[in-house]
């Protein structure tokens, strides 16, 4: 199974930001909501618990999500907000019990959600600019967003203000990375190729930010340094793809899309279990 070396202490720095289910209390399965739809076979309103969810706070249908209609669950990362809120209210162990802590619990988890996401990003950031004025703003904003996750009145914490600082600076950080790459491709960042064949485009050094790729035919595309900051990858057709120094992956993406053995990917990152052998 192809992928790259991983980064520099990548994947031990990113070590908190991956879910542990041991130190979390099923979080995720019970404060979203979601709807019926091809991610969810049935409604569940906001801080129900999920009809699947067993007494011992474990999903009954974890090896068969997919099979059973829910590939929704599949996708969803926490990026380690469950644990961390779990630890940080301490009330985490008791929502089932107190009413009035399940309410305070669940306002936080989102909010610790973005967070965790946001710090996902920098460290690899982090990784990826030489010492100098960028790499120093970086470490203090990760610095900052540590801090406000281990703080109280998380659910008071301007997200939106958070992510627009954090995203300019993750832009300059990938206009520094993919500044130097050999025929680097047009940009499209934003842009909707939904469904679009893309086998012939070049996209090494491109930046796909927040582009909609829904379906999008990436066979044999080579995403080496291609940003790929929030870009919606569902059902995208990664087989044979390269995405070996691609910027700002997430897991949730690559679960979302669809892959085989021959789909290079970052060494820090799984390999989606339903990816055809």
């Amino acid at each position: 199974m192809p992928s790259s070396p991983p980064s520099p202490d990548l994947r031990e720095l990113r070590a908190d930001l991956r879910a542990d289910c041991d130190r979390c209390v099923a979080l995720c399965c019970v404060a979203p909501a979601f709807a019926a739809s091809a991610d969810f076979a049935f409604d569940k309103p906001a801080g129900t618990p999920c009809r699947h969810l067993r007494t011992a706070t474990r999903c009954g249908i974890h090896a068969e999500l997919r099979d059973r209609g829910m590939p929704g669950c599949e996708v969803f990362d926490c990026f380690g907000a469950g644990q961390r809120v779990t630890a940080l209210t301490g009330a985490g162990r008791d929502w089932r019990a107190d009413p009035t802590t399940t309410a305070a619990v669940f306002a936080v988890l989102p909010v610790m959600r973005q967070l965790t996401e946001v710090l996902w990003h920098l460290v690899e950031a982090e990784l990826l600019v030489p010492a100098g004025a960028l790499q120093d703003e970086i470490v203090a904003l990760r610095a900052r967003v540590e801090a406000l996750t281990t703080a109280p009145g998380l659910p008071d914490v301007d997200v939106p203000a958070l992510r627009a600082t954090a995203g300019a600076l993750l832009g300059q950080v990938s206009e520094q990375a993919r500044a130097g790459v050999p025929g680097r491709g047009r940009d499209r960042v934003g842009a909707d190729l939904l469904g679009r064949d893309l086998r012939r485009t070049r996209l090494r050094g491109a930046s796909l930010r927040g582009a909609y790729l829904i379906g999008a035919d990436l066979r044999g595309a080579d995403l080496h340094r291609t940003d790929l900051l929030g870009a919606d990858l569902r059902a995208a057709d990664l087989r044979g793809s390269d995405l070996t120094g691609a910027l700002f992956l997430t897991v949730p993406q690559l679960t979302a899309a669809r892959g085989d053995a021959a789909t290079a990917i970052p060494a820090d990152l799984p390999r989606p279990a339903h990816w055809e052998p």
